[in-house]
């Protein structure tokens, strides 16, 4: 067994008398996607925002790699190997593709930022930037503004800045939001294609692709996890049905 590349362990968040994340405790290996869904409200995304550092824990333990980076914040943990991508679009639409991905490969370099022209001349950031879009099928799109993406293209084009940032371990939050069937075919062949070189933790109300994609899956309600396991055995789960379906079916 391999041991995880990210681990929490009994994480609490709380903003003041709410609690959004209580004791969770779960792990991601390399070369694994550990998928986590839940009703609205369940405290996935507040999960994400904890192992990436956009949020600090009120208690529990991050480990990366063995390593506990609990106190490190989101600059840290992102040159420490960890990249993500958000619930909204995040990209410069007044920027070309190209020059979207090469800003976040520059943002990452382990050296004081250069301004924009000096990034825009540096070969080495052009070649991360240019092989991050082929990776995600937009090296044709390169100089096109990102404005003028459809909505897939653009939630490929923020993996490809994440690809940008050579990360070991990938957090994503609801790639798959708002594409229609098509789309959603192309992104989970996407990532798919990208588990076997990164762990991947995956949020996402996609059922059909989250059972596709998860080698692992974590169920939360109300800031605690539900169930946890082989897909195959969570989702028959009695607290999973009764969180998704009241005492329905099974999923």
């Amino acid at each position: 067994m391999l041991d995880p590349a990210l681990q929490a362990t009994g994480l609490c968040k709380s903003f003041g008398a709410i609690r959004a994340v209580f004791d969770v405790s779960l792990d991601v290996k390399y070369g694994e996607l550990h998928a986590v869904i839940g009703p609205n409200g369940a405290g996935k995304s507040t999960l994400i925002n904890l192992f990436s550092g956009d949020l600090r824990a009120s208690s529990g333990t991050i480990f990366l790699d063995g390593r506990d980076v609990t106190p490190a914040g989101p600059d840290k943990r992102s040159l420490a190997g960890i990249g993500r991508s958000y619930q909204r679009t995040t990209i410069f639409s007044h920027f070309t593709v190209l020059e979207n991905v090469r800003l976040a490969a520059q943002a990452h370099a382990r050296k004081p930022l250069a301004f924009f022209g000096a990034a825009k001349e540096d070969p080495g950031l052009r070649d991360r930037a240019m092989a991050s879009l082929e990776t995600v099928g937009l090296e044709a799109r390169s100089t096109v503004l990102a404005s003028a993406l459809s909505h897939g293209e653009q939630r490929s084009l923020e993996i490809a800045m994440v690809l940008a940032t050579s990360p070991r371990i990938m957090l994503l939050d609801e790639p798959l939001a708002g594409m229609g069937p098509a789309e959603s075919r192309a992104m989970v062949d996407l990532i798919t294609s990208l588990k076997g070189g990164h762990a991947i933790l995956l949020v996402e109300h996609d059922m059909d692709a989250v059972f596709s994609l998860a080698d692992r899956l974590t169920v939360m309600s109300d800031g605690r996890v539900i169930g946890s396991g082989m897909p195959a055995e969570v989702r028959n789960l009695p607290a999973v049905r009764e969180a998704y379906l009241g005492e329905g079916p099974a999923l």
